[in-house]
């Protein structure tokens, strides 16, 4: 009987944790947005801009371009709106879960070391990976989510050497603490003939990935710069004991009984060829061409381990998603630069495939951005970026497990604010 038990628990254990853990990514993603003046340039010149200490994380390469030992902190918080809006078709009965996301904070801290005139060193701190979700009670895809966060936080050392006046290698070692921690409900009277409280499935873990970002940079002339980047995909393995509440204890008893439960989902490879070009002593044009392997990260490996294992290794259907950016930077005067870029990111998900789990779509991205430099060795500014990810239809129906949600994410939209503060030493 124990075994019995644990079998069926095992089986929907793996259904539940699988379809809630997905949906950390709502509006997040992988930023672009990191507390550095690319902010107000919507991301155009990533990889080739190379003017502060953000290119050692950006582009490593960059580094080369520093001649001073240079600081760069970055503050930024954002305000994201996520609210869903059901529709007749909803056969679960629910409220509309509120704003999953709202005000997050974010930022990050760039060192780069002037060890030689042709090596430097630097080392970069930063979060731009996943999102924290969070519905109200009651909300009407509880059965698909309720809570859930999925974040990564990145330490890396990197180096870089001009090999030539026009050609700069670098890289960077990528260490990634991830957070993982989701809350799933189920419905404990899915015929609808009892009045019964939802049961809930969670699962926390931390765990770290290692990867690393590979960069050139060519310069052709004083006015002309191409940067180019490959970071590698960062695997991220959790396990943790699931703890289930308030379940029925003739189908699913209560409490972890050791079910132990492993979730490795990879963490997207990147490729980035940006260009940078002065044409006047005034104007500067920037661009962007990128790619992201979403595809992967739609597969993810599932584990459980009881009496009799279980294991899936479910496929998403997501797809690889393409950026371009364009941008320019104006100096009004030698205190002053202004700054503005437009960019756009394909889907991860068709809109056939986007579900609960997946609400996510095209994005674009208008940023504005000052910078203002106070003396040679220190200049601070501020930068705006709004991304626009529109309405996204949700029509998702997995029967008895969580019935049938349809509606709208209305509106989608992520706005950054960021105030950037630079030292020379």
């Amino acid at each position: 009987m124990r075994s019995k038990i644990g079998s069926i628990t095992a089986t929907l254990i793996v259904s539940f944790t699988f379809f809630s853990v997905n949906n950390s990514f709502a509006g997040g993603l992988i930023l672009y947005e990191i507390g550095t003046p690319d902010l107000g340039l919507a991301s155009a010149g990533y990889a080739a801009r190379a003017q502060d200490a953000a290119t050692a994380m950006t582009n490593p390469a960059g580094m080369t371009r520093l001649s001073q030992t240079e600081v760069l902190l970055g503050i930024q918080p954002f305000y994201a709106e996520l609210e869903f809006s059901p529709n007749s078709n909803n056969t679960v009965s629910g409220n509309d879960g509120g704003n999953a996301i709202g005000i997050f904070p974010g930022g990050g801290a760039f060192i780069v070391i002037n060890a030689t005139p042709n090596l430097k060193l630097g080392l970069s701190s930063y979060g731009n990976f996943g999102n924290a979700l969070e519905y109200d009670d009651g909300w009407v895809g509880r059965y698909y989510v309720k809570n859930a966060t999925l974040l990564g936080a990145t330490i890396a050392p990197s180096i870089a050497y001009r090999l030539h006046e026009m050609w700069s290698l670098g890289a960077s070692f990528n260490a990634m603490y991830g957070i993982l921690s989701t809350k799933v409900a189920f419905n404990n009277s899915p015929f609808g003939l009892f009045d019964r409280q939802d049961g809930q499935i969670k699962l926390k873990d931390t765990a770290w990935g290692f990867g690393g970002t590979f960069g050139v940079l060519f310069e052709p002339t004083q006015t002309l710069r191409f940067g180019l980047t490959y970071t590698t995909q960062t695997d991220l393995d959790f396990e943790d004991t699931l703890r289930i509440e308030n379940a029925l204890p003739e189908i699913i008893p209560s409490g972890s009984f050791g079910l132990e439960t492993n979730l490795g989902m990879t963490v997207p490879q990147a490729v980035m060829a940006s260009f940078f070009y002065e044409l006047d002593q005034n104007w500067a044009l920037l661009g962007n061409v990128g790619w992201q392997n979403w595809e992967k990260f739609g597969y993810v490996n599932v584990q459980i381990t009881t009496a009799n294992p279980r294991s899936a290794i479910v496929n998403l259907q997501y797809e690889d998603t393409w950026h371009v950016a364009l941008g320019a930077q104006y100096w009004l005067s030698q205190l002053w630069r202004f700054s503005f870029g437009a960019a756009y990111d394909s889907s991860m998900v068709t809109n056939e495939n986007r579900s609960l789990t997946t609400p996510v779509g095209s994005a674009i991205r208008l940023g504005l951005g000052a910078q203002y430099f106070v003396c040679d060795n220190f200049n601070f500014g501020l930068g705006y970026t709004f991304l626009w990810g529109g309405d996204l239809s949700i029509n998702q129906n997995r029967g008895l497990l969580a019935g049938h949600v349809a509606g709208e994410f209305e509106n989608t939209n992520i706005q950054f604010v960021g105030l950037n503060f630079d030292w020379k030493f």
